[in-house]
């Protein structure tokens, strides 16, 4: 072989060579970014994720806020509407309560309320009151009780009240601690509002 080719084989072993190694080189380059676009993506997929998660839980805490705050403003104006009901209701069995004290039924109840404070009492000394409403009716009760009716200072809004000094007892038949008794304990139900049934 002449020099030149030698240096021609050379030349062209060495620019194969230098072609190998640099697809190699190439290759393996290509590789690390792939894996390093990879390790990235799967990195972005996961803070992505977790982002996803931050926000998610954030926006439910908001959501159960307002809607906590919500159903207490419904409690609110439901509670308000009830007591606005409540009094409408107790104010019309008051006017009912005076038409009633007008009647001759409310004559028999006290006198029925009259008869059963003297039969508690038995032979102890009792007193009992009728309301300043019901000066008039003292004769007639007094008559038919046949014990000590006085007219009470104080308005109590109908019915009696009645003492035994011996026992400590007072029996409370008033018209005024019945509507308080009732109003305290009274509680719509929720049927009744919504007009049926309410499922849960």
């Amino acid at each position: 072989m002449m020099t030149e080719e030698k240096l021609q084989h050379f030349l062209e072993f060495c620019m194969e060579d230098a072609r190998t190694r640099s697809a190699k080189m190439l290759d393996e380059y290509t590789a690390a970014l792939e894996q390093t676009f990879s390790e990235h993506q799967v990195d972005a997929k996961r803070r992505a994720a977790h982002q996803v998660d931050l926000e998610s839980e954030q926006i439910e805490r908001e959501i159960n806020k307002k809607l906590s705050l919500e159903q207490i403003g419904m409690k609110r104006v439901f509670g308000k509407k009830q007591d606005e009901l409540k009094d409408k209701l107790f104010s019309e069995l008051r006017d009912k309560l005076a038409t009633f004290m007008e009647s001759p039924e409310y004559t028999k109840l006290l006198k029925k309320q009259i008869q059963e404070a003297k039969a508690l009492a038995g032979k102890e000394f009792i007193t009992i009151y009728i309301d300043p409403a019901d000066e008039e009716k003292i004769n007639e009760l007094s008559i038919s009780g046949g014990s000590d009716i006085q007219v009470s200072e104080y308005s109590f809004l109908g019915g009696t009240r009645a003492v035994i000094p011996s026992r400590h007892i007072l029996i409370d038949n008033s018209f005024q601690t019945k509507l308080a008794e009732a109003k305290r304990d009274f509680r719509f139900d929720i049927n009744d509002l919504t007009g049926g049934t309410v499922n849960d």
